[in-house]
């Protein structure tokens, strides 16, 4: 089975910085595209950014200029660079993976979820 473990949360000021970090784990499978949602309480997880196994890549509006998005393939590992923190982008942030078998059955697999904290 896959796995997709996250690390890199944790708490900052505001106008600081962190690197997310998401690793996809197990055997026989192939990855279409990795991307980070997030979602506070009694709120629905959004999008954050998104990127394909083509390195194009998508933000929401809220993060562009400040988030960067990007992969190391052969770890199979998807990064989350996320600079000029605001107290608005506290949230908890879940790893998302389109993972295809190598018998063709296509699937998507989050991950655990890192709290982000941003203080004012």
């Amino acid at each position: 089975q896959v796995q997709l473990v996250e690390s890199g949360g944790g708490l900052v000021q505001a106008g600081g910085s962190l690197r997310l970090s998401c690793a996809a784990s197990g055997s026989r499978f192939s990855i279409n595209a990795m991307g980070w949602y997030r979602q506070a309480p009694g709120k629905q997880r959004e999008l954050v950014a998104t990127i394909t196994s083509g390195g194009i890549t998508n933000y929401a509006d809220s993060v562009k200029g400040r988030f960067t998005i990007s992969t190391d393939n052969a770890k199979n590992t998807v990064y989350l660079q996320m600079n000029s923190l605001k107290p608005e982008d506290t949230d908890v942030y879940y790893c998302n993976a389109d993972i295809s078998y190598y018998n063709g059955v296509r699937f998507s697999k989050w991950g655990q979820g890192t709290q982000v904290t941003v203080s004012s």
